[in-house]
This record gives C-alpha cells, structure tokens and sequence, in this order.
C-alpha cells in the first residue's frame, strides 16, 4: 500500500492549488482517504475527508467553503482543490487511508502518504 501526494508549491495570498493523491497497492473506493497537515512547529491535523463511497465528505472548519476533496477511481487518485488561500494554511499536506468506515481521530488512519509542501506567501 502506498500513496504519492503531489501537486504542492509556492502560491501567492488568494490563489489556488490542487493536490494530488495517488494510490497504489489498493482500490480508493475501499477506503477513506483524508488529507492532513502540518504546519512549521505544529501538530499534525485534519483538513478533509471522503468516505468509500464517495458520497459523504466532511471539512475542517478552517478551510470549509474553500476546499473541494474528490476522488477519481479510473486513475485511483484524491484531489484536493484549495482556493482563496492564506499565509496561515502554509504547511506540509499528507493524505492518508483508513480502513473505518467513518474515521474520527488521525490514529484510525492505517497509511499515510509522505507529504507535500504548500506554501502561502507574497
């Protein structure tokens, strides 16, 4: 099992991303698959989710309402679009898998990608 996240760079204040996740080893659809990150001398957090099924996501307050998590299962990859970014969401994104059916903590997350580097600066 691994995952490939890509898809990171240097963006200025209000621009955009997309952050790519690519699976291999196993089916996205038989997993949820959440995007995480880490900012310079922070904790590791959760930024979104999307179950197997495709059908329930859910957000972190922080980028709610300027980020779209989607999954493309011909390509067995997750995106991440991020718009209107801020200097404050400047951090290393991972993506993860878990096998839960709705996972609820970072510690029912069984795979984690190595990250990419998103930075949020003018």
């Amino acid at each position: 099992v691994q995952l490939q996240a890509s898809g990171g760079g240097l963006v200025q204040p209000g621009g955009s991303l997309r952050l790519s996740c690519v699976a291999s080893g196993f089916s996205l659809d038989e997993y949820c698959i959440g995007w995480f990150r880490q900012a310079p001398g922070k904790e590791r957090v959760f930024v979104a989710v999307i179950n197997a099924s495709g059908r329930r996501t859910d957000y972190a307050d922080s980028v709610k309402g300027r980020s779209t998590i989607s999954r493309d299962d011909t390509d067995n990859t997750l995106y991440l679009q991020l718009n209107s970014l801020k200097p404050e969401d400047t951090a290393v994104y991972y993506c993860a898998a878990s096998r839960r059916t709705w996972p609820t903590s970072r510690i029912a997350y069984n795979y984690w990608g190595q990250g990419t580097l998103v930075t949020v600066s003018s």
